[in-house]
């Protein structure tokens, strides 16, 4: 009864980390992955978006399924134009590459209000 009871307890822990781990919202490091081959076109040195970037956003799209998750994104890509500067295409880009990820990319943006 006692091996019954630890197999349980242990099958209820590994739930509640998957359930936790799928909750998750995007990290930063991932959007700073998925958005980086895009500087170039977001900051007016390349005259469209490579393939790269595309994939990239296309990706981040994927992973940014929930509102926690386009939240996340939302703060990370606001505090990267913040930073770079000058990214005056990168708006742009989502329309071009012909995905909608459900996040401006703006430094003006109020990321609390994304659903």
């Amino acid at each position: 009864m006692a091996r019954l009871s630890a197999v349980v307890a242990v099958v209820l822990v590994a739930a509640l980390v998957a359930a936790e781990t799928a909750s998750a919202a995007v990290s930063c490091g991932e959007v700073t992955s998925a958005v980086a081959p895009c500087l170039g076109y977001a900051m007016g040195n390349s005259a469209s978006p490579s393939a790269a970037c595309c994939n990239g956003v296309r990706s981040l799209s994927s992973r940014a399924s929930s509102t926690a998750d386009r939240q996340a994104a939302c703060a990370c890509l606001k505090s990267m134009t913040g930073r770079v500067g000058n990214m005056g295409n990168a708006a742009s880009i989502p329309g071009k590459c012909g995905v909608n990820v459900g996040v401006p990319i703006s430094p003006n943006v109020d990321c609390s209000k994304i659903n």
